[in-house]
């Protein structure tokens, strides 16, 4: 058997919130131990002299499961630590879970001392527990016969860890259903391991199930021997409180009527409390175990709060439901003595009101009661919690508006057909339209979807209509076309629009121009034709000049492996042959691109190569041609190595490509020096360079990806990177720079920290990208995902599939199961797109003093000869303590730290 309970790490161990509401837990260390005894039991300090928390305790952090229920019950006084310490995977013994039951019904005012004393020989408790005891065996809720015959001889009767069949009795009994259960322990239960489950819990069992209190846990067993930790019963008690009517220490349930900056106001009883919040007030909600932001709680929703001394210190929404009504009506005229007349259908009903009502019109502004105009629609809210029926809130829900105004443009619906604007006098207005809505800029009629946010305009409604819009500027908008001709001076742009219609626009002095697959693109880049040219989108600025031309279609052919014929350097006419010998005549001009085996490629240079037989890739639109490339290289996966014929074939594209050697090629990898052929294997994804002629092999590159993170970069175009303890250095000049998802980046706009794939062709870098890097400590953690608690603050369930990589003490693992609560990782998608998590080193110091000039920090040495005392920080190093982010400044001479270190550099410091 399972108890229900939503602890994402302990699923084999649900436990029914009816079932466990019947559990009070006691004090850890203070209130579980008793004064000392014979049986050797600790010490401790009384009850009345441990006060319920007034901070965290320090082994329970923010965003731990149980975190709601166990602070809400040490807020209640149900729940003491010692020391600060909670300990929440201690398990209960039965003399704890005993004084729980009583606890949680409230019965401690019926303790009594004389009848503990007369406890059963056998049933050996501390004295601290003798009590609680004695009244369970008065109020039935454990069996006197029963207790007796448990055998002590290993473990005091007290001391026993509480089951979960015995549990299950002592909660059944404290449902007052004990006859209930009685009478079906003739019955088996369903559970795989029942004949492991005494006849005399069977019923209490079967009873249980029948409630939906409990159910089996793996294999259909209820395993009558578990034990339940302290985390576990504060969350089942926590939630068994709003099953019972009990009233509970410092806990006040009632309705939100007010929220001010450092308060809470709420009916409770039906008289008006008053509550101090600051922003250590945790907030929850019913139906959530994680914290809820302090706007979760709205006016007039059903709330409950725990705290003393008018300071909340635990707030939860029980109901998020607003509990008000909505009266419809006309507004009829205002009345003496704060009422108002209104016709309700056929009825005319008066409302009150007082100096707290908020009157509104339709689009949420304030505004005063003498505003609203006699036949207005208005709606009238009142609260429902209270037998007055406050009205809170009276909305003009329509009038008629005639108006002309200035303002800006807020927002526009096409949905709803409405647009909001923010007036001139900063109060905001919602209008619809019509299809017959007029919007202008000067002379020139525009559309709805020119109307951007932030446009400044002159605008005029009638009957609350929308009917003209006029900009008192212009504002960006993007139209499509053909791309036909650049001016010659690059100033103006002829396009024809998607229509047919031929214009031309004058262009910003350095338009960005985007064309997928080419980096730095340029007006240059661009394809001009009357019929054939780039299909682009034009963004047009307030000045209706061209500020972005992206290219968003080409209509190019793609010719490759083509062998030149002839080639005329007077006229530009290039003639070749394709791959079926078929003839083709291009011309080339001064915007044709040229690719050869060289950095920067002239004309001249490539027409030196356009002798007859020179193999050529291209791209042209008609007769023009837009790219020639002399093949001086093939990209593609090794498919075969033939040394004995001095040949190597690559799978290039959708073709086989076999080409010769005369001698061994030079062979190039990353972080390998002297490589040859016999380093390279069949699947080797490769670049091979090809001899001045096309005839051989010159050299072969190897493509590899490898991860790095970056510690210098220099103007020069060169980078410093480590890898693990190994630093190197590479120049990205001819890379292309890409960050975390794909975007394009400059040189300037990589930093040092930054986790990089680099790919390699050769030894030559031709990819740079940024790798997310996370930095979280694991809050929980199953087979298929990890919950990590963010430097920030926020927690994050990463779902995880495919390889994992646990690199920990040295050890490279292969499960999650390897990470432990606790740990502090960095988590990074590895260079084969398998997920890594590096669990990082943890040291526990005394702080002595911070070197800003080095960015590092001093400890106290442990001796005279401890020379691992100086640590360098990391980039954006996060220090805390508890939830509170700190400076490193801050830190002080003695403070006990705790160092979470990456490859020997702190990333994180723990102030204890």
């Amino acid at each position: 058997m399972t108890f229900k309970y939503n602890n994402p790490s302990h699923s084999k161990k649900v436990v029914s919130a009816v079932l466990a509401g019947m559990m009070a837990l006691s004090a850890g260390g203070a209130a579980l131990a008793a004064e000392a005894t014979d049986a050797g039991q600790s010490q401790t300090t009384a009850v009345s002299n441990t006060a319920a928390p007034t901070g965290l305790f320090s082994d329970i952090k923010a965003g731990y499961w149980a975190e709601k229920h166990v602070y809400k019950l040490a807020y209640q006084g149900i729940l003491l630590g010692e020391k600060g310490l909670f300990r929440p995977g201690d398990a209960v013994t039965q003399q704890e879970a005993v004084t729980m039951a009583i606890r949680f019904m409230n019965k401690q005012d019926q303790l009594n001392d004389t009848s503990a004393a007369a406890l059963p020989t056998t049933m050996e408790v501390g004295n601290y527990f003798k009590p609680y005891v004695a009244l369970a065996l008065e109020l039935g809720l454990i069996d006197k016969t029963e207790e007796e015959a448990v055998d002590v001889s290993k473990t005091s009767w007290g001391q026993k860890p509480a089951t979960r069949e015995w549990i299950t009795k002592l909660l059944i009994r404290s449902l007052n259903k004990d006859a209930e259960a009685k009478a079906q322990n003739n019955q088996s239960t369903s559970f795989a391991d029942n004949a492991s489950i005494s006849d005399g819990s069977k019923g209490y069992i079967n009873l249980a199930v029948s409630l939906d209190l409990a159910k089996g846990v793996d294999g259909n067993k209820f395993n009558p021997t578990g034990s339940v930790t302290r985390a576990q019963l504060a969350t089942f008690f926590s939630r068994g409180e709003s099953l019972t009517d009990t009233a509970y220490p410092n806990t006040y349930t009632g309705y939100v009527t007010g929220l001010e900056e450092g308060r809470i106001t709420m009916i409770v009883d039906g008289k008006l409390t008053n509550f101090a919040v600051n922003s250590n007030t945790p907030y929850f909600t019913k139906d959530s175990e994680t914290r809820s932001p302090q706007a979760n709680v709205q006016l007039y929703t059903k709330v409950q709060v725990v705290g003393s001394a008018g300071n909340a210190s635990y707030v939860e929404v029980i109901d998020a439901t607003p509990q008000v009504e909505t009266v419809e009506g006309t507004f009829a005229r205002s009345l003496s003595g704060n009422k108002i007349g209104v016709f309700v259908g056929e009825n005319y009903e008066t409302f009150g009101y007082d100096e707290s009502t908020a009157f509104i019109d339709q689009n949420g502004t304030a505004i005063k009661l003498s505003d609203i105009t006699a036949d207005s629609t208005i709606e009238v809210q009142r609260e429902t919690f209270s037998a007055d029926k406050k009205t809170v809130v009276i909305r003009v829900k329509s009038g008629i508006v005639n108006k002309s105004d200035t303002g800006v443009i807020a927002e526009v619906v096409t949905s709803g057909k409405t647009i909001k604007l923010v007036t001139t006098a900063g109060t905001t207005e919602q209008y619809t339209y019509s299809d017959n809505l007029m919007i202008r800029y000067q002379d020139r009629i525009l559309t709805l979807a020119e109307l951007k946010p932030g446009s400044a305009v002159k605008y005029t409604v009638r009957d609350s209509v929308l009917q003209t819009i006029e900009l008192s500027q212009g504002v960006e908008q993007s139209v499509r076309g053909t791309l036909v001709e650049i001016g010659g001076n690059q100033s103006t742009l002829t396009f024809k629009r998607e229509g047919g219609s031929l214009e031309a626009k004058l262009l910003v002095e350095k338009p960005e121009v985007i064309i997928n697959g080419i980096q730095d693109a340029s007006l240059n880049d661009l394809i001009t034709d009357a019929t054939n040219g780039d299909q682009v989108e034009l963004t047009l600025n307030a000045e209706d000049r061209v500020t972005r031309i992206q290219v968003i279609g080409r209509q190019m052919e793609p010719m490759n492996g083509a062998s030149v014929v002839s080639y005329n350097a007077k006229t530009k006419v290039l003639t070749v042959l394709d791959s079926n010998k078929k003839p083709f005549v291009f011309t080339l001009d001064e915007k044709t691109k040229l690719d050869y085996n060289s950095t920067k490629p002239t004309m001249a240079g490539l027409e030196s190569l356009l002798s007859e037989g020179r193999k050529l890739d291209l791209t042209y639109v008609g007769t023009r041609a837009l790219s020639v490339k002399v093949v001086y290289k093939y990209e593609g996966t090794i498919s075969n190595i033939d040394t004995s014929n001095r040949k190597i074939s690559l799978l290039s594209g959708n073709q086989t490509v076999t080409v010769p050697y005369t001698i061994a090629p030079t062979v190039e990898m990353y972080n390998k020096s002297g490589a040859s052929l016999t380093d390279l294997k069949i699947g080797d994804n490769v670049t091979v360079t090809l001899g001045a002629n096309q005839d051989y092999i010159q050299k072969i590159a190897l493509k590899s990806v490898a991860q790095f993170e970056i510690t210098g970069i220099e103007t020069n175009g060169r980078i410093r990177v480590k890898s693990d303890l190994l630093t190197s250095q590479f120049y990205f000049d001819q890379a292309t720079l890409t960050g975390e998802s794909g975007q394009t980046l400059t040189a300037s706009q990589l930093t040092v920290g930054n986790l990089i794939n680099v790919t390699f062709e050769g030894i030559t870098p031709k990819a740079v990208q940024v790798v997310k890097r996370t930095l979280a400590e694991v809050t929980s953690v199953d087979a298929t995902s990890v919950t990590l608690k963010l430097f920030n603050g926020q927690s994050e369930t990463v779902p995880v599939s495919g390889p994992v990589k646990v690199i920990k003490s040295g050890s490279t693992l292969t499960t999650l199961g390897s990470l432990t609560v606790g740990d502090r990782v960095e988590m990074t998608k590895d260079t084969d797109n398998s997920t890594r998590f590096r669990v990082m080193t943890i040291l526990s110091k005394q702080f002595w003093s911070y070197d800003g000039v080095g960015n590092q920090i001093l400890v106290k040495r442990e001796t005279t000869t401890d020379t691992n005392y100086r640590f360098a920080l990391g980039t954006g190093v996060y220090v805390h303590q508890g939830d509170n982010t700190l400076s490193v400044q801050s830190l002080r001479d003695n403070d006990n730290i705790v160092l979470y270190l990456l490859n020997n550099i702190v990333m994180e410091i723990q102030k204890q």
